[in-house]
């Protein structure tokens, strides 16, 4: 049995998981939602850039990273409700014929794409020549989509398929192919399907979102950094979004039905499923892949989460359709092994869920 939190511990909740990590942790701004049933709260505290005045707000946004790639996963679910694409296919189909690899017996699908079981490498190989000068500053920068079709064509899928294998370069390509089906580019796209209908109104994944002056600053061992921008690989780490727009997203995924109508409802609510499982040591505690997120059952409650860091921001994400909560937290720095950004992000997640810090 769990406890039923109210508004007041809602806040009570942000207040008790946030101001430490701002206080304590190196972060110089952060901003975070928590939701349980139909109460809500938004916190930020700190700063948009150490050493300036202008403070973050829920509307602030931030870089999510690799979170991006469960908006994706969000897109696929949602091109496949309208019909545009269907899940199985190999997504050697979806590509140009000058760009497809040669066919194969156990050609990898738009669904494997999406659970990192297409065998792909983590980052296309063709990637690490401008790269590599540029790995903290901007790795992904300048990579354009004839390159990441040059890849996908030259791409030989792994066979040992079984185990997951986390590749940005599957989720980025998927991202691509679906604007590509769709006549247009992975931002537009996105705003279209996505951020309009669910009233994000501070998200977008625009090269330049990072530059808007309301935008939090990047940091990187307590020094500003830019922000890294994807080109082709938009659908792997572009969002940027804020705290109240999280919490609309949140939302979305944990009562689909009521969050717009078919084909997102039918995509948020397919999102959730558990495709394969996660393999190693997380898979044998009970781990599975739905679409880009993580899947677990703990202590009764379904539970999926997702994270994501850049070089100047990390950020935390998941909800729980059966105990109808969820949480999120965003940090304007990059990820360090202590992780203090995911770590409160996952207390936060556990008080919301079950009403305690376990």
């Amino acid at each position: 049995m769990t406890a039923a939190p109210d508004a007041g511990r809602m806040s009570a909740l942000l207040d008790t998981h946030l101001r430490p990590l701002v206080a304590d942790s190196g972060v110089p701004g952060a901003a975070a939602a928590v939701v349980r049933g139909g109460d809500a709260a938004v916190l930020a505290v700190g700063r948009r850039r150490r050493g300036r005045p202008e403070p973050v707000d829920p509307h602030t946004p931030f870089a999510t990273g690799s979170v991006t790639k469960t908006f994706t996963a969000l897109l696929l679910a949602e091109a496949a409700a309208r019909g545009e694409v269907g899940r199985t296919d190999p997504y050697r189909d979806h590509l140009p014929p000058s760009a497809r690899p040669p066919a194969g017996v156990d050609a990898p699908t738009l669904d494997d794409l999406a659970t990192h079981t297409a065998g792909l490498p983590r980052v296309p190989p063709n990637l690490f020549p401008r790269a590599a000068a540029h790995w903290l500053s901007d790795p992904y920068g300048g990579y354009g989509r004839d390159r990441l079709l040059r890849a996908a064509a030259r791409a030989r899928p792994r066979r040992d398929r079984a185990v997951p294998r986390y590749s940005t370069f599957g989720v980025g390509l998927l991202g691509q192919l679906l604007a590509d089906t769709a006549g247009t580019d992975y931002p537009v796209l996105l705003a279209e399907r996505v951020l309009r209908p669910l009233g994000m109104a501070d998200s977008g994944a625009a090269p330049g979102a990072g530059d808007a002056p309301e935008a939090a600053c990047g940091h990187r061992r307590g020094r500003p950094v830019a922000p890294w921008r994807f080109d082709a690989l938009a659908g792997a780490g572009a969002v940027w979004t804020s705290a109240a727009d999280m919490l609309a997203y949140l939302r979305a995924h944990i009562d689909p039905a009521g969050a717009s109508p078919p084909p997102l409802a039918d995509a948020l609510a397919a999102v959730a499923e558990p495709l394969r499982p996660a393999g190693g040591r997380a898979g044998a505690k009970g781990t599975s892949l739905a679409l880009v997120w993580n899947h677990r059952v703990v202590r009764g409650e379904t539970l999926l989460w997702h994270t994501g860091g850049t070089g100047g921001f990390t950020v935390y994400a998941a909800f729980s359709p059966t105990a109808r909560a969820g949480a999120a937290i965003l940090g304007n720095a990059t990820p360090t092994h202590r992780q203090p950004v995911v770590n409160a992000g996952r207390r936060l997640f556990t008080a919301a869920v079950y009403g305690d810090d376990r």
